[in-house]
């Protein structure tokens, strides 16, 4: 589904402005970039009814020159052809356990750190099954552009438990999915999950 123009406009001025201000040496440059986040800030808070002050802060806070984040999902199936989810805490909805990838730790090491943390299972991670653009899929519009990660994972101890950030712990079958976190998950890719399931020499995805 193709987002709002504004907000490609907006992330496409969160990057130029990072860069700018990681790069510039000109005092009157790096006040003009200030300034032009601040009116970046004034469009997000604007276009999506939210505070002012808070898009201040996540602006500010990136730092650097801009990239994709990296979100990394465990894709884990059952002898009974299910497939697990958790249920996020922060809005009650179930999504493949996974989250932001971490620095020091390659992406099979993140996913399998949070299939333990979030499920309680112990896996081993087989096969990376796709590199998903989130803006071309049917995620809410997020202002931070975003790579995301699925990997194929066996299960190889452990037991279901929850956590911090998950309330649930279950296997669901094909098409039988509860309410999904759609920020995080959404039931096109569990199909498509479910396509590499059963054709399992099935080059990874893209794009």
């Amino acid at each position: 589904m193709p987002e709002d123009k504004w907000l490609n406009w907006s992330r496409q001025l969160m990057t130029i402005v990072q860069a700018g201000l990681t790069y510039s040496e000109n005092p009157y440059d790096i006040e003009r970039y200030h300034q032009l986040q601040q009116i970046n800030a004034e469009i997000l808070a604007a276009h999506s009814n939210g505070d002012l002050a808070k898009m201040q802060e996540v602006l500010t806070a990136e730092m650097g020159y801009a990239t994709p984040k990296v979100d990394v999902r465990g894709v884990v199936f059952s002898p009974d052809d299910e497939i697990l989810l958790v249920r996020e805490r922060s809005d009650g909805k179930w999504t493949l356990p996974g989250g932001w990838a971490d620095v020091n730790e390659t992406p099979a090491e993140c996913v399998a750190k949070e299939v333990r943390e979030e499920s309680g299972y112990e896996v081993s991670v087989q096969k990376l099954l796709a590199v998903w653009d989130k803006s071309k899929h049917r995620h809410p519009p997020s202002l931070f552009y975003t790579y995301k990660l699925f990997f194929r994972c066996e299960i190889i101890g452990g037991a279901p438990a929850e956590s911090l950030e998950t309330s649930g712990v279950a296997f669901f079958k094909e098409g039988d999915y509860p309410p999904l976190s759609q920020v995080r998950t959404t039931e096109d890719q569990l199909e498509r999950l479910y396509v590499h399931y059963r054709q399992p020499d099935l080059p990874a995805d893209f794009d």
